[in-house]
C-alpha cells in the first residue's frame, strides 16, 4: 500500500466462512460460534483470553466459544470458519485448546478457505452437519430439526455440545448474525436487518453482536457499507 493511500476495509461472506480485511480497534470480550483465524498483514496480531493472558503472533487461531478480546491492529486479515466444514477439521486437530499461534497460516488466502468451505466435515456426525447447515439457512424449531436429521432433540443437543463444543441455540444466533450482516451490507437499516434476520429488535441484535463479535452494528456498518460501495 502506497503512503497516503487510504485502506478500504473489506468484508465478504462465502460458503462456510466470512472474511474481513482492514484495521481493528480494541474489542469487548466475546465468543464466536466459528473458528477465527486472525492474520496480521503488518506486524503482529494481539489478543487477550479469559484468563487475562496476552497472545501475540503473526497469526492466531481462536476456537469456537473461547472468550477473548481483540487488541487494535493496523491491518488485519481475519477468517471466520464454520465448525462443520472440512477446513475446520484441520483447525480442530491443531487448535482445539484455546488461542494458538499458527505462523504456518500467515499466507492463508480467501481462496484456500473457499475451496474447503464448500466441503462438509469428514469428522463430525453427518446428521449434525445437516442440522447446522439447516439452521444456517433458516430457522427451524428444535423438535422439527431433530426429526429432519433422524435424532431425538436430546441426542441432537448432546451431539452438538460434544462435537462442536456449543449448544445449537448458540449456532442459531450466529447464523442470524450472519444474515444480519448480509442485510446491512445490502443497505438495510440496523432495525430492518435485525427483524429480517430473526432478532426481536435492533437492541436484541446489538446485544448479541457485542456478545459474539465484540462490536456493535454501528461499529461494523461503515465496513459493510464501504465494501458495498467499493464493489459497485
Amino acid at each position: 500500500m502506497n503512503a497516503g493511500t487510504e485502506l478500504v476495509p473489506r468484508f465478504a461472506v462465502g460458503e462456510g466462512y466470512a472474511v474481513y480485511r482492514g484495521p481493528t480497534t480494541d474489542s469487548a470480550f466475546h465468543r464466536h460460534a466459528a473458528f477465527q483465524i486472525a492474520i496480521a498483514v503488518r506486524g503482529e496480531v494481539a489478543m487477550v483470553d479469559a484468563s487475562a493472558t496476552h497472545h501475540r503472533a503473526v497469526a492466531l487461531v481462536v476456537p469456537p466459544m473461547a472468550r477473548h478480546r481483540m487488541l487494535a491492529t493496523v491491518e488485519l486479515l481475519t477468517f471466520f470458519v464454520e465448525p462443520h466444514c472440512v477446513f475446520a477439521d484441520r483447525l480442530r486437530e491443531r487448535c482445539a485448546n484455546g488461542i494458538t499461534a499458527v505462523p504456518e497460516m500467515c499466507d492463508l488466502r480467501e481462496e484456500d478457505i473457499g475451496r474447503a468451505g464448500v466441503c462438509p466435515s469428514s469428522e463430525l456426525d453427518p446428521r449434525l452437519v445437516e442440522a447446522l447447515n439447516t439452521l444456517r439457512d433458516r430457522s427451524v424449531p428444535m423438535p422439527s430439526l431433530a426429526a429432519m436429521v433422524g435424532l431425538s432433540p436430546q441426542r441432537l443437543r448432546a451431539l452438538a455440545r460434544h462435537q462442536v463444543g456449543m449448544p445449537l441455540t448458540r449456532w442459531r444466533v450466529w447464523a442470524r448474525l450472519r444474515r444480519a450482516a448480509e442485510e446491512l451490507r445490502a443497505g438495510r437499516s440496523p432495525a430492518d436487518a435485525a427483524i429480517t434476520a430473526g432478532f426481536a429488535d435492533q437492541a436484541h441484535l446489538t446485544r448479541w453482536m457485542r456478545e459474539m463479535v465484540g462490536l456493535t452494528p454501528a461499529a461494523v456498518l461503515p465496513v459493510l457499507r464501504g465494501h458495498s460501495r467499493r464493489a459497485t
